[in-house]
């Protein structure tokens, strides 16, 4: 029995080793579909992964991936930022919400705005416990290529 347990054990270690390893491989264009959806960005068409990495140490961990859209998902997704209620066409944001000193509680927070060369949504929900990472989540879209940029930062 304490064989057959210490095989048990010794495969889940090593499921969780390579998945940790592997993590970036393993990412799917559906992931990041989910991903991006979540912030209501919807993506119709077919598109390409053209890039995923994910970095991480101790207490934080940053994930980011750029996806090459259709030129009709890359406008609807422009149409839905700027029809966002809350949307700056200025380039001013009156807060960085990954900075923001509601870290642990506090509401949701959705910011939509206009940069130089991109237009970005942004979601930061706080962690709602002491101590614990806020979840702060950035969907660049590009003015100039039909490139959607995601970051999910951990910190």
């Amino acid at each position: 029995m304490v064989k057959f347990l210490t095989i048990i054990f010794g495969l889940l270690v090593l499921t969780v080793v390579l998945w940790t390893v592997f993590e970036d491989q393993l990412f799917t264009k559906e992931n990041a579909k989910e991903l991006v959806e979540e912030q209501n960005i919807s993506l119709q068409d077919n598109f390409e992964l053209k890039e995923n990495k994910s970095m991480s140490a101790i207490g934080d961990f940053y994930h980011t991936f750029t996806l090459k859209l259709s030129e009709r998902d890359r406008q609807n997704a422009i149409i839905t930022i700027k029809s966002a209620d809350n949307f700056k066409a200025d380039k001013s944001i009156d807060q960085m919400l990954y900075l923001s000193d509601k870290r642990y509680f506090g509401p949701e927070v959705t910011q939509n705005y206009e940069t130089e060369n991109a237009y970005v949504s942004e979601y930061f929900q706080p962690s709602g416990r002491e101590g614990y990472a806020p979840t702060f989540r950035r969907i660049s879209i590009s003015k100039t290529r039909n490139e959607l940029t995601f970051e999910d930062i951990d910190e």
